[in-house]
């Protein structure tokens, strides 16, 4: 079985409740983004990756905003399940940006990195990295590689909603929205695509949108009928 959750941030609670006890070996918990615990590669943090990837079941995770993402992107990077990943270790990896992987027989289109809305805070004490941010060629990679799928696939994880979402959520929060030429980007996938759910991280909000989009935290989710597991 496949799951779905949010922002970790480097809070390994997240896989120690009562919810994560339920999966068994086998299943896999997807994380929508700010993964967090690949920062300083310090012996503690080592400590937690390995203990993260002997659970008995995988833990895939896509890139947010807030990484250290020249260590990530020094892990080796493999083929896994008909996309490229950077192996982490055991059975944790990091799913690449605009790549396809099919997952028990669904197929799952992955778009990491945003925006940090602490951008002008992060960019003043050294820790905001251009890196968060998708390249025009790994944005037109996923693109290319969504038409070579007939614009067809079950599911999209995401850490960026669609500019109509985040602008809908930002609305009924009384806040304007970010936009970047990220959400633009996925606005045009949304449109373009066909698919069965969107999930995605960023927004720090477990929320049903629409039929077809979903905002995930701190809840985990059973992708296939959309249940929260307790």
């Amino acid at each position: 079985m496949i799951y779905v959750t949010g922002d970790t941030h480097g809070d390994i609670s997240r896989f120690e409740s009562a919810a994560a006890k339920t999966l068994k070996k086998g299943d896999t918990l997807i994380v929508c983004g700010d993964f967090g615990f690949i920062w300083d590669n310090s012996k503690k943090e080592q400590k937690i990756l390995k203990k993260l990837g002997k659970k008995k079941y995988s833990i895939c995770f896509i890139d947010g905003t807030h990484e250290n993402f020249e260590l990530l992107n020094s892990y080796e990077t493999v083929d896994f399940n008909g996309g490229k990943a950077h192996h982490i270790c055991g059975n944790l990896y990091h799913l690449m940006r605009g790549q396809i992987y099919n997952i028990e027989s669904l197929s799952f289109f992955t778009m990491g990195g945003g925006e940090s809305p602490d951008i002008d805070i992060r960019f003043e004490n050294n820790s905001w990295s251009k890196a968060e941010f998708p390249t025009r060629d790994e944005l037109l990679f996923g693109a290319e590689n969504l038409e070579n799928h007939n614009c067809t696939v079950d599911y999209v994880i995401t850490h960026e909603p669609p500019v109509k979402i985040k602008s809908f959520l930002r609305l009924k929060d009384s806040e304007s929205a970010s936009v970047t030429g990220l959400n633009t980007y996925l606005e045009e996938l949304s449109e373009v695509c066909k698919f069965k759910r969107w999930f995605f991280g960023s927004m720090h909000l477990d929320k049903y949108i629409s039929g077809t989009h979903i905002a995930v935290y701190q809840n985990i989710v059973n992708i296939l009928t959309g249940e929260i597991i307790r």
